[in-house]
C-alpha cells in the first residue's frame, strides 16, 4: 500500500524512504517461505547455549524469541512453529538419558546374547536339551511401613497411600529367568555379592532339568559378583554343563530379567506399603509362581540385523 501511494506522486524523499522500509517488509515476509522453515528446524536443533541463552533446551516460546529476534521473520506465533517442527516430528523441549556403548566388543558380546535369544550358539541351533538363563540383582528393595493405614479405593477416589513411613530394611533380589519357558527363579538376600549369586546359581543347577542339561548359558551383566574371566572359571569349576555370557558394559537392556524386573516393580512394589521385610520377600516370592501360571515367553525382537543397524547409526555420531 505504501508503494503505491508514492508511485501515485511526485517521489519526494521521504516517499523513496518508505518506499524502500515497504519492499523491504515484503522480501523479509514473503521470500522464500520454504527457506524460512528449513532455518527454524536448523535452528531448534541446536542447544540455546550456542546462540548465548542462558537455558538447556527450547520451549516453544522460547524458540519464537529467538527466531524473531535474529531476524529469521518478523513476527511467527507459536502454534505456526510448533507446526512446523511437528512436520519432521522435532520436539527441542524433550530429553532423554542414555549412555552411548563404549565396551570396544560391544557388537561380538552383544551378538552372542542376540543369538542365544534366538537359540543359536556359536551359529549352530541349540538342541532341545540346551537352555539360556537370564540373571540379575534388583537392589535396595526397601520396607516401608507407612505412619497412616492405607486407603483402598472407591467411587471417584483412588488409592491413598500415606507419605511419611518408617524404614524397615531392605532386600537384594536376585532372580534368573529362562528365557524360552517363562520360569523365574529368585531369592532376597541380606547384602549382593559372589556368595548370594552362587547360592542362586546353585538353586537353578540343582533342578531338573538343568541338572542334567547338555548346556546352560547363564547371561549376566559386568557386576563385580559374576565379572570377567574369574567368575567363569568358578562357576564352571562347580557347574561344567554352565557357560556364562557377558552382556557388554551398559547394556542392560539386552538382558531379559531386566524385562521382569519392570513387571516386579510395577505389580508388586508399587505403592511400597509394607509392615515388615519379610513381608517384602512372601510378596516377591509369591508373584513369582503367580506369574508363571499365566506367563508366555517374551516376544524378543531386536536381531542381530537391527544390532548392526543400531551401530552403524550411532558410528556417525562419534
Amino acid at each position: 500500500m505504501l508503494c503505491s501511494l508514492a508511485a501515485r506522486s511526485n517521489l519526494s524523499s521521504d516517499s523513496r524512504i518508505i518506499r524502500s522500509f515497504a519492499w523491504l517488509y515484503l522480501l523479509k515476509t514473503l521470500a522464500s517461505p520454504a527457506d524460512l522453515v528449513v532455518q527454524v528446524k536448523a535452528l531448534a536443533c541446536e542447544l540455546p547455549a550456542r546462540h548465548g541463552r542462558p537455558l538447556s533446551r527450547w520451549s516453544t516460546r522460547d524458540l519464537v524469541q529467538q527466531v524473531q529476534q535474529s531476524g529469521l521473520v518478523a513476527s511467527v506465533s507459536g502454534r505456526t512453529l510448533w507446526r512446523w517442527l511437528h512436520e519432521d516430528a522435532l520436539r527441542p523441549s524433550y530429553h532423554r538419558s542414555w549412555i552411548f556403548p563404549r565396551d570396544p566388543d560391544f557388537a561380538a558380546k552383544a551378538g552372542r546374547v542376540l543369538g542365544l535369544y534366538a537359540r543359536q550358539w556359536q551359529d549352530q541351533p541349540l538342541k532341545d536339551d540346551e537352555f539360556v538363563i537370564s540373571a540379575d540383582e534388583k537392589t535396595s528393595i526397601q520396607a516401608r511401613r507407612r505412619k497412616h493405614a492405607t486407603q483402598n479405593c472407591r467411587p471417584r477416589t483412588p488409592m491413598h497411600v500415606e507419605h511419611e513411613y518408617f524404614r524397615c530394611g531392605a532386600w537384594t533380589y536376585i532372580a534368573a529367568l529362562d528365557v524360552h519357558r517363562a520360569r523365574v527363579f529368585g531369592r532376597c538376600e541380606a547384602h549382593n555379592g559372589i556368595a548370594p549369586f552362587d547360592r542362586l546359581v546353585e538353586q537353578v543347577m540343582t533342578r531338573p532339568p538343568y541338572h542334567d542339561a547338555r548346556h546352560v548359558f547363564w547371561i549376566v551383566d559386568n557386576c563385580s559378583a559374576h565379572r570377567g574371566d574369574r567368575a567363569v572359571a568358578r562357576l564352571r569349576h562347580r557347574y561344567p554343563r554352565l557357560t556364562l555370557v557377558h552382556a557388554p558394559v551398559h547394556a542392560c537392556w539386552l538382558n531379559q530379567i531386566e524385562i521382569y524386573f519392570s513387571i516386579v516393580q510395577r505389580k508388586v512394589l508399587t505403592p511400597n506399603d509394607f509392615p515388615s521385610l519379610n513381608a517384602v520377600a512372601e510378596r516377591l516370592l509369591d508373584f513369582q509362581c503367580y506369574w508363571e501360571n499365566t506367563a508366555h515367553p517374551f516376544e524378543w525382537k531386536f536381531t542381530r540385523q537391527d544390532l548392526a543397524q543400531l551401530l552403524t547409526k550411532l558410528s556417525t555420531q562419534r
